[in-house]
């Protein structure tokens, strides 16, 4: 939901389809229940391949189920990337589907980190950032926006944020050097949404995770990287916020961190809740329309061929 609790759309998992016909015909109920909003309503899913990858055979076999981008790194090129960003695009616009929240820009440098991993492009910000912006720019080619996450980076953490609430002890200097350079390149790519990290960074703000942090996203995304376009939260529903903050101290966190999209992704009473009170902010409202005055509306058809030189590179 955008600020000020206006649905601005909503965000699809493995659990929203049965098969081909049902999804057909959610993505156009969907899409007529915003037959009367100025723009497109927002049809999100986490399509990065491998582990995390919401549509796919069985349920829809027209889908071409891709393996992890960490495992993928080690046998493309940049422009196999783009190639592959761009052939997953296609699948997702058939499928209705106008926002994919990837690619992960974390880098992998922790083993025991337990959920990202072999999500993430690579084990350097130089890899990571030349290979994930090259996968986006091939989802964007295919008319689907991108997301870049989780700002301003999960990728050292020992705890998965759906079950607590991680920490990160790192300085500042390290930062610089590691978790916020993927970032930065993105931003310099004119990325149209970032995922905040329900992570706090010491060295940022000892208190508050990123989504709900006055200095995470103000200072160092908008300010010193100078991003103006959409922040999101990753999904609400997760521990690491639900069982540190009432849904107040998350309506009002959520203002301060200046974040534009809350998302939600189980609990309907939260969601209601939170919208009665979201702090309206005519900025962030701003962003989402422009944003989605620039998406497609959700339809379904016209099935892309996926590239068999790219499915023969790891067959």
């Amino acid at each position: 939901m955008a600020r000020g609790g206006t649905l601005a759309g909503v965000v699809l998992f493995s659990r929203n389809v049965r098969d081909s016909a049902q999804w057909g015909a959610l993505i156009a109920e969907i899409d007529e229940a915003f037959a009367g909003a100025a723009h497109a309503p927002i049809v999100a899913v986490d399509q990065e391949g491998g582990p995390v990858q919401r549509l796919k055979p069985p349920a829809i076999p027209e889908a071409t189920a891709v393996p992890a981008m960490g495992e993928l790194a080690r046998l493309l090129g940049v422009d196999e990337f783009e190639a592959l960003g761009e052939a997953m695009g296609r699948e997702l616009a058939a499928l209705g589907v106008n926002v994919d929240f990837a690619p992960v820009l974390d880098v992998d440098t922790n083993p025991d980190n337990p959920i990202i991993g072999r999500r993430a492009f690579g084990e350097t910000p130089a890899v990571v950032s030349e290979l994930a912006l090259a996968w986006a720019r091939g989802l964007a080619r295919a008319e689907v926006a991108w997301c870049g996450k989780h700002f301003p980076g999960h990728g050292d953490t020992v705890l998965d944020s759906h079950l607590a609430l991680p920490r990160i002890v790192h300085g500042r200097e390290r930062l610089d050097a590691i978790e916020l350079p993927p970032f930065a390149a993105a931003v310099a790519a004119g990325a149209p949404m970032i995922m905040t990290a329900h992570v706090i960074f010491e060295a940022l703000d000892a208190t508050s995770p990123a989504t709900l942090s006055a200095e995470v996203v103000p200072r160092i995304l908008r300010r010193e990287l100078g991003y103006d376009g959409v922040v999101v939260s990753d999904d609400l529903d997760m521990r690491a916020i639900r069982d540190h903050y009432d849904v107040r101290e998350v309506a009002a966190g959520l203002g301060r961190a200046q974040i534009d999209l809350a998302m939600v992704c189980y609990d309907l009473d939260f969601a209601e809740a939170l919208a009665e009170i979201m702090p309206e902010d005519a900025r962030a409202e701003a962003r989402v329309a422009r944003l989605r005055a620039r998406l497609g509306r959700p339809r379904v058809g016209g099935w892309p061929r996926f590239p068999e030189g790219l499915l023969a590179r790891w067959a």
